[in-house]
């Protein structure tokens, strides 16, 4: 059962949540920028990159479910998961710095971006899977739960706001911007050393905790133990119904992060809306990333009370069709010709805004999604008498990692399709190209967060359940 009774202590909670910075350097790279470096800056067609990336993604797929089942295995004086965040990151780091600088510095092959998106991914999931596995071993407080995502979620949005930040300000600085190909290199060498930092820094701070011999001795690792594990899994109704939904959720996440620098240059021209009363060059792309920063921190104080009061299903579905509302109502002005005009301060303030609103109910929905399987692992240990954290998270990676790829996929496919050219600089793409662009993304995220609202309302475990099902569980085992 879990280690620790009633409140956590909040450097606990600062010490498990900076593990999930590597995740936030990683979705950073993969959902804002790959598609974009690949396709713009190295000059390959953005359909090949997306269907080399959702490949990539669907191999990781396949793999997650192993490596869960292992972390759920391993059995050292170290307990079941510090052995994996003290081998993972540093390789992974590595592997990084070699995605973001092609040997020869010519654009690779298909099969060679394939080969080192994968080896990353894995890499990645070696150090995710193990960590968030930690999180039900921890504490089984519905709250601290929360919580404990709380930070998680925090942490990685901040990783990855720093990597942002240091894109636009630092290494693709200049007349360039995010055309420059040498400002990669160093950005990405800046990432694996943060990588590296966050996971063994997390774990190191967690080792007296949670370096123990598990209770008991886990069964030899097969591979057909693995995915009958994995399947059955997937036979626990509460987590059909959360995969429904996080699948919709995360295919509106992948979607989205990969058109963002599309929208915000092309659309929306937020790198030439000049902000008053800031230094010269301050443009409203230049705040773009304080607006994610921001919305991860009110994030942070919303997301608890929304629990504690409306629960973690209703908390999902209100903020998934909250985030509808605030992600359309820019493009419904635009279209009717009521927004400022484009390169105007007051336009870039008031889309910032916005995306405030909708990015916080964004990031509700997601961790909503995300702690709620950490109540799925108890309807399981009670139903099989096994724990399991790890086969259940490494499905929810694949199911998170399957659903953002076919985002990062569709966008590659729609910017084919639509002759989106791979040269062009702002205010140079054809309206009709802008408009084709704008529609497609309109309906998709509608549509997406729609059904995330749908499945995630229905989630079948509250609060009462759980803290009764715990009890049950602590009453058996005494």
């Amino acid at each position: 059962m879990s280690r620790i009774q009633g409140k956590l202590p909040l450097k606990l909670k600062l010490i498990h949540g900076f593990g999930a910075v590597a995740f936030g350097v990683k979705d950073t790279g993969f959902q804002f920028f790959l598609l974009f470096f690949y396709s713009q800056v190295m000059g390959m067609d953005a359909g090949l990159v997306s269907l080399a990336l959702l490949c990539a993604l669907l191999i990781d797929a396949v793999v997650d479910p192993i490596l869960g089942n292992l972390s759920d295995r391993t059995y050292t004086k170290w307990g079941r998961r510090l052995p994996w965040l003290y081998a993972a990151p540093i390789p992974l780091a590595i592997a990084w710095v070699i995605m973001w600088s092609p040997p020869g510095g010519e654009a690779p092959t298909f099969l060679g971006l394939l080969g080192i998106a994968v080896v990353v991914r894995i890499l990645l999931s070696a150090c995710e899977v193990p960590s968030i596995s930690l999180l039900p071993e921890i504490t089984s407080d519905y709250d601290e739960r929360t919580t404990l995502f709380r930070f998680r979620y925090i942490s990685g949005w901040l990783g990855g706001i720093l990597m942002m930040v240091l894109a636009y300000t630092v290494f693709m600085a200049g007349e360039d911007g995010l055309l420059n190909r040498e400002g990669y290199r160093a950005w990405a060498v800046t990432g694996g050393c943060l990588i590296v930092l966050s996971v063994m820094g997390s774990a190191w701070g967690q080792h007296k905790l949670v370096a123990h011999l598990p209770e008991t001795k886990p069964a030899p690792f097969t591979i057909k133990a693995c995915f009958e594990e994995i399947f059955e899994a997937f036979r626990e109704r509460a987590f059909l119904i959360f995969a429904a939904g996080g699948l919709a959720a995360y295919i509106n996440q992948g979607l989205t992060f990969s058109l963002t620098n599309y929208l915000t240059l092309y659309v929306w021209r937020l790198d030439t809306a000049q902000m008053p009363l800031l230094p010269e060059g301050v443009t409203a792309l230049s705040l773009y990333p304080l607006a994610l920063f921001l919305s991860a921190i009110l994030m942070f104080f919303v997301v608890g009370p929304m629990h504690k009061h409306l629960g973690k299903p209703r908390s999902a579905a209100l903020s998934a069709i909250g985030t509808i509302i605030f992600t359309l109502v820019p493009y419904m002005a635009l279209y009717a010709g009521i927004w400022p005009p484009l390169n105007t301060a007051v336009s870039g303030l008031m889309l910032l805004g916005l995306l405030i609103i909708g990015n916080t109910l964004g990031i509700v929905v997601l961790i909503s999604a995300s702690s709620m399987i950490a109540e799925i692992v108890e309807a399981y240990l009670e139903r099989t008498g096994r724990r399991a954290e790890g086969a259940f998270y490494s499905g929810n990676w694949l199911i998170q990692k399957c659903a953002t790829g076919l985002g990062i996929f569709l966008t590659g496919q729609v910017l084919s399709f639509i002759s989106f050219s791979r040269d062009a600089a702002p205010g140079e793409v054809p309206e009709a190209t802008i408009g084709s662009l704008i529609l497609f993304y309109a309906l998709a995220t509608s549509m997406l967060m729609a059904i995330a609202a749908f499945w995630l309302a229905r989630f079948p475990i509250d609060r009462e359940q759980h803290e009764a099902r715990v009890s049950a569980l602590t009453a058996a085992k005494s």
